[in-house]
């Protein structure tokens, strides 16, 4: 039998490969409430810099759930959306949310700001 040419402890890994980090999970989980531009990114994540989200989305795209259009338009005008492999993920994404607001509510009760809250389905 040949050698594998990647081993991972389990299959969590290859997920975390892909949307693992700070900023991935988030801009994927926007996109799952459809496409965006750069402007919206920057203004749902407003501490991100314009270098590092080009790199996570460049990445995202190099994976193959994250597409990216060029319209030939005067400004430029370029759209970012989810692949159809890219769709697998909303469900684990809007579970990552809805974990997340519970674990905000337990450790900080009000004292946190969450600021896009976007609704998710139940």
């Amino acid at each position: 039998m040949p050698e594998p040419v990647k081993t991972y402890n389990t299959a969590v890994e290859a997920t975390l490969e892909v949307i693992g980090g700070k900023w991935k999970p988030v801009i994927l989980f926007f996109l799952t409430f459809g496409k965006k531009r750069n402007g919206e990114f920057m203004s749902l994540m407003p501490v991100i810099t314009q270098k590092v989200l080009t790199e996570q989305l460049r990445e995202l795209e190099e994976d193959g759930v994250v597409k990216r259009t060029v319209y030939n338009v005067v400004p430029p005008k370029v759209e970012y959306e989810l692949t159809d492999y890219g769709w697998s993920l909303k469900e684990i994404l809007h579970l990552m949310c809805k974990w997340g607001d519970s674990h905000i509510e337990r450790v900080y009760g009000n004292q946190a700001a969450v600021l896009a809250q976007p609704q998710t389905e139940e």
